[in-house]
């Protein structure tokens, strides 16, 4: 990733730039539906900030920014740590699918290993 801004409130902006190893970025913009301390997180990109309708992309084999989602994060406490539920809606099968050829669940897969990663740092100081 080359690029992030989050503003982490309902209506605030969700962009990122992804970079390929030859260099071409491939930008994303959303939106924050809801933002729930500690539950629950929706964003979409078929606003950008402050609700407002995100200008349809071209379609390119590489970019994903013309595949319209929506995703909801969940955080549930057990009695042995954090349930994650992550759940992906795409307007349409063929999008999903081309999201999924691109490499979604390998992409979320490798976020979440980081994030646990992370957490087990921060929990041996």
């Amino acid at each position: 990733m080359s690029d992030c801004r989050v503003d982490l409130r309902s209506g605030g902006e969700f962009y990122t730039v992804m970079q390929d190893p030859e260099g071409n970025k491939f930008p994303n913009s959303g939106c924050f539906l809801e933002v729930t301390d500690e539950k629950r997180l929706i964003w979409t990109s078929a606003l950008v900030k402050n609700y407002r309708p995100a200008v349809p992309a071209t379609t390119s084999d590489k970019e994903c920014a013309h595949i319209v989602m929506t995703a909801v994060i969940e955080l549930q406490p057990t009695s042995s740590g954090t349930r994650y539920t992550a759940c992906a809606m795409h307007n349409t099968p063929g999008q999903r699918k081309l999201h999924e050829e691109m490499g979604f669940h390998e992409g979320w897969g490798t976020t979440i290993t980081q994030l646990e990663e992370l957490l087990k740092q921060e929990k041996a100081y």
